[in-house]
């Protein structure tokens, strides 16, 4: 699997989809060409104070923007998936469609997304980033109801909604409007999968609008479990009413959605690759013993990751006279977000080495007699129930001032979980799809099992209010002067029960208060192009998992507040035809803690990095488009008592990814042919650097064809010449050869109505 890179290929890629701006741009117009409409001017709402509008030519930061449309095309297999698309970002999704691993422009994280918040009309789905076992894509799907995606990184995020220093992404949901339209979809693919999505929308009445959405599916994964391991639905109700100064919106998103957790896997042994998956029915239903009198507890592993909740919320616009405005947008959500899998404890083995006679295992469920020199490995039969809730809520009053304009707004959030988890219960499982438990291993029959457990029953409640202010100030014509100011203060009560006795082993009472601050300056070079520069500092204040796994640096004083510091120099341009933002950054995040598992102790960090991203996005009259996005980063530990000078784990150098696409007419319809080549760098698997992760590229291709109004068929192959990538290596233990492989090779066909 070792692929060398060279700057070169990375070079002629990035110079290759820019030149084709140059060449298509010589070919002679036709007349539809020369009487094309102006330019459509693009609003963003990401970064700006209760989410009210800016041009983005105007705003003076990196906006990344993602519609439905180019959401068909990339087909992703999961909320983070399509993250992949923002420059700044690397996405291992290879999980499943939970429990992705998001790290954003170098900073620093050994899982999960700590530095990801994800936005639903403006307001954070659930305010605390990460969770032990949660990250925020794991509580959404995507489906025929998204309009629209936005991602920030750094910029006035500090500042702003709730004062994420990394990356927000935003949806936008579809909308009413006085015509009745609708789509009818259906999906199949060559793993199983059965899905249909349906979505409506309309006038109820004058001013008032629907939006009514959603899809039902079931598949054995995309790794066949052998079982049904990937169900759900999602409905989403969206209503907006316009009024005569502003509008009203509200909605709800209904889920219940789950499949097998993907987890890494023995590297080099024979039959293990990225279709295997060792979730079976031989394995799925387990029982496991916790507390101290050992109580048993009958499971099934095959419920894997998923949430079943709702996120539920809703916004007023108003304008008023003399420049006025107001905006309050607030959101609910509620609901669970379980997880079960079987997780790999160190190096595979076999028979021979652990039997109880040094020869021959059974297997516990069919009995077979086992050879000594069987692939066995320790598996994990792990179980993390989470009952989380959370409200948020964000209003700003603005006013236009002439040439200045300020906002004044206010920030609160409250949010709760409920934990029970039990890890560990190892148990030596035959190394093979779906492979069952053995007997004849001693430690496998011990309700303690074969390595590790840590059992816990957990509460907490996090209450956070904010005010901030932001001000801009246009002068010279062609400049843009823009800052804000944050204050927060952040409170947690958070209790451990570490070994389900009915004994609290750790208490939290947490009182902390922080400001922010960001700013920028914009100069308009002309209509069509500018560069921006901006500065900011802000923070990630702790939730209820650092203060278990920093309990100990938590009493002896430490706040365990993340310092984030950022830089940005950024050039612009947006044409009828072309959209490319080029940004310089650096950062530096001070106090950030890693953690391998549950009891270990924490290592205390300060990263930096400094690179470049490149989002670029050219449309030709011919029907030749192409995107590009690319990130070229170098980072460093620069504070560890170990690690000094090292680079970030899991994090590429650089990485590069290009859409191309051609539309076009065959026999009176319509067609086009689009894919995606991708490009990543080795990586170290540890802040030790001593586990390399080989680079990979994977080819997309997909092709759709309309062959007659309001019918579309969809052909979309993900990883065309099934690609053995590496994501990441075991992240419980970085010398155990065991990685978590790319998706492999799948294949999927859409059928849909339009009206």
């Amino acid at each position: 699997m070792t692929t060398t890179h060279t700057p070169s290929k990375l070079a002629c890629a990035i110079i290759l989809a820019l030149s084709s701006q140059t060449v298509l741009a010589d070919q002679p117009a036709t007349s539809a060409q020369t009487t094309t409409d102006k330019k459509v001017e693009r609003i963003v709402v990401s970064g700006t104070p209760a989410g009210m509008g800016v041009r983005k030519i105007d705003a003076s930061y990196a906006v990344t923007n993602i519609d439905a449309e180019q959401i068909i095309k990339l087909s992703p297999k999961s909320t983070a998936d399509l993250f992949k698309a923002v420059p700044g970002v690397w996405v291992e999704s290879s999980g499943g469609e939970s429990g992705a691993n998001v790290f954003v422009r170098g900073f620093p994280g050994g899982g999960d997304a700590p530095f990801l918040t994800l936005s639903l009309e403006g307001s954070p789905i659930y305010p605390a980033p990460t969770l032990s076992f949660l990250e925020n894509s794991s509580l959404f799907r995507i489906d025929e109801t998204i309009e629209t995606m936005e991602a920030l990184r750094g910029g006035p995020n500090p500042v702003v909604s709730n004062g994420q220093p990394g990356l927000t992404t935003n949806f936008r949901l579809k909308r009413g409007s006085e015509d009745t339209q609708g789509l009818f979809k259906y999906t199949t693919s060559d793993y199983d999968l059965q899905r249909v999505d349906a979505v409506v929308s309309g006038e109820i009445s004058d001013d008032l609008y629907f939006m009514v959405g959603g899809y039902v599916k079931s598949s054995p994964g995309i790794r066949d479990a052998g079982f049904t391991s990937e169900k759900g639905s999602q409905f989403t109700i969206n209503i907006t009413k316009e009024l005569d100064n502003g509008e009203l919106n509200f909605y709800t998103r209904q889920t219940d959605d789950h499949g097998a957790w993907y987890l890494p896997t023995p590297l080099n042994v024979n039959g293990i690759d990225a279709e295997y998956t060792q979730l079976g029915t031989l394995n799925r239903q387990a029982t496991i013993f916790t507390g101290p009198n050992a109580q048993a507890h009958d499971i099934d592993l095959g419920d894997g990751r998923g949430w079943d909740g709702h996120v539920s919320g809703g916004s007023i616009k108003l304008e008023f006279d003399n420049g006025w405005q107001f905006i309050d947008r607030f959101n609910i959500t509620k609901g669970d977000a379980n997880t079960f899998g079987l997780v790999p404890n160190g190096s595979a083995t076999t028979v021979g080495e652990v039997a109880d006679n040094g020869q021959t295992a059974f297997g516990a469920v069919t009995d077979t007699e086992y050879a000594s020199d069987t692939a066995i490995q320790q598996l994990g039969r792990w179980v993390v129930l989470k009952e989380i809730s959370s409200f948020t809520n964000d209003l700003a009053f603005s006013k236009q001032f002439g040439d200045v304009s300020a906002t004044f707004g206010y920030y609160t959030a409250s949010t709760s979980a409920s934990d029970w988890w039990s890890l560990g219960n190892t148990a030596y499982h035959v190394l093979e799809a779906g492979g069952e438990l053995l007997n004849g291993i001693e430690c496998n029959q011990n309700t303690d099992g074969c390595g590790f457990n840590y059992d816990i029953s957990s509460t907490g409640d996090a209450r956070t209010n904010a005010l901030y202010f932001t001000g801009q100030y246009k002068f010279a014509d062609a400049f843009t002067l823009d800052l804000g100011v944050r204050k927060e203060n952040h409170d947690v009560q958070y209790s451990v029960d570490e070994d389900l006795d009915g004994i609290i082993t750790k208490a939290v009472d947490y009182d902390e208060s922080k400001t922010s601050w960001t700013t920028g300056l914009n100069y308009s070079i002309n209509d069509d192009m500018g560069v921006f520069a901006r500065v900011n500092r802000g923070y990630k204040m702790p939730y209820f998992d650092d203060f278990r796994d920093n309990f100990g640096a938590y009493q002896g004083g430490e706040k365990l507040i993340k310092e984030v510091t950022q830089a940005e120099l950024g050039y612009k341009l947006i044409t009828q035809s072309t959209d490319f933002f080029a940004t310089l950054f650096t950062n530096e995040v001070k106090g950030d803690t890693f953690v391998s598992r549950p009891g270990v102790p924490a290592e205390i960090l300060t990263n930096e990095a400094y690179g470049v991203e490149l989002d670029y996005n050219f449309n030709h009259e011919s029907g030749f488009s192409v995107n590009l996005n690319t990130t070229l980063q170098q980072t460093e530990i620069t504070e560890s008592p170990e690690n000094k000078g090292n680079e970030a784990q899991r994090q590429p150098k650089w990485q590069v990814r290009v859409t191309p696409s051609y539309d076009f007419e065959v026999d009176g319809m319509y067609a086009t042919l689009y894919g995606t080549v991708s490009a990543v760098d080795d990586r170290f698997g540890n802040n030790e650097n001593t586990v390399t992760l080989d680079g990979y590229e994977k080819v997309d291709l997909g092709f759709i064809l309309e062959p007659m109004e309001g019918i579309k068929l969809q052909l979309a192959i993900d990883n065309l010449t099934n690609e053995q990538g590496i994501t990441e290596g075991d992240p419980r233990n970085a010398d155990a050869p065991n990685g978590r492989y790319i998706m492999p090779r799948t294949t999927r066909l859409s059928v849909s109505y339009e009206f």
